[in-house]
């Protein structure tokens, strides 16, 4: 798995940024991937990318301010352009369904593949074999919501080497072992699942916010998260224009984070007043009370690996 930022600006795009969408690339399963938000731009920014825009499965929209969803009519035709044809999963507030629906409507423009769009309410959203996705309201200037996504546990790696010991021949039987199906060899010797598999991994968290002011969601919804990605709109010489508006400081969002015992925090959606190479001061403000943070690189992957602080 791996987060691509696709956009890290906020309201509008900028010469070094556009504005917000990130991808979280479902390694495992087959190249299909998920995304958070679709501002303006975002399908053209995935064109800078590997990921192919007719695998997305889903998409989380965190608000409806226009940085984040004007990018969403002209994705989905795309994606039907590009003979995209299974299902499509859409969530988020309340008038994401007429924002859609209209849009497609006014302009005509056809879908080779079934939408799905669910208006969303606080809790669990999605509940499938290989991820749950719980979603909680946020405090922004409109109806506002993160989203916390947790991988369910993993199969342990095998130990190969003991195998190899064990005379074990790889393939087919290793495959079987992996599934934790007990193996009887040719020569009538028995290998347990439970002997050649090592401990189940813990499943990744991955928790999104969408804009926001500090509140009590945000550090439950980040609680012990491999990754946090938490807007930091502002430095936090402005706290108050940022709380006018609904937005954090770069402080603020370290701040959840380390409330939240988050293994890793990336900061994004930054005000157009900052520059790209103004970016390293917000860093070092929300590293001054969290370390492990970074300010997000568009289409940089970034992988997610389980948090030092889950794995002591």
């Amino acid at each position: 798995m791996e987060l691509l930022f696709l956009g890290t600006n906020a309201g509008m795009p900028i010469r070094d940024r556009n504005v917000t969408s990130i991808a979280i690339k479902l390694c495992e399963n087959g190249g299909s991937f998920w995304m958070v938000d679709c501002g303006e731009g975002t399908q053209h920014q995935l064109l800078k990318t590997p990921l192919k825009l007719n695998r997305l499965n889903k998409l989380f929209i965190t608000h409806l301010h226009g940085d984040h969803v004007f990018g969403l009519p002209g994705l989905l035709s795309s994606r039907s352009s590009l003979g995209g044809t299974e299902r499509l999963d859409i969530y988020g507030p309340n008038g994401l369904r007429e924002l859609v629906e209209t849009s497609l409507g006014i302009t005509e423009t056809y879908l080779g593949f079934p939408l799905n769009i669910v208006e969303i309410q606080e809790g669990m959203i999605v509940e499938d074999e290989d991820m749950t996705v719980v979603a909680a309201k946020l405090d922004h200037r409109i109806e506002s919501y993160g989203y916390r996504m947790v991988e369910r546990e993993r199969t342990g790696a095998l130990n190969a080497q003991w195998l190899s010991e064990m005379k074990v021949p790889p393939g087919p039987v290793y495959r079987e072992l992996k599934s934790g199906k007990d193996v009887t060899l040719d020569d009538g010797r028995v290998i347990r699942s439970a002997e050649a598999v090592g401990k189940p991994l813990p499943g990744r968290i991955i928790t999104i916010l969408g804009d926001t002011r500090p509140c009590d969601n945000a550090v439950k919804l980040g609680e012990g998260a491999d990754v946090l990605v938490h807007e930091a709109t502002f430095a936090h010489e402005l706290a108050d224009k940022a709380h006018e508006y609904g937005h954090s400081t770069a402080l603020q969002a370290a701040q959840i984070a380390h409330a939240a015992g988050a293994g890793r925090l990336f900061i994004t959606h930054f005000s157009s007043r900052y520059k790209q190479e103004d970016l390293a001061e917000l860093v070092a403000e929300a590293r001054s009370v969290f370390t492990h943070t970074d300010a997000a690189i568009e289409l940089k992957p970034y992988p997610i690996n389980l948090s030092l602080l889950r794995s002591m």
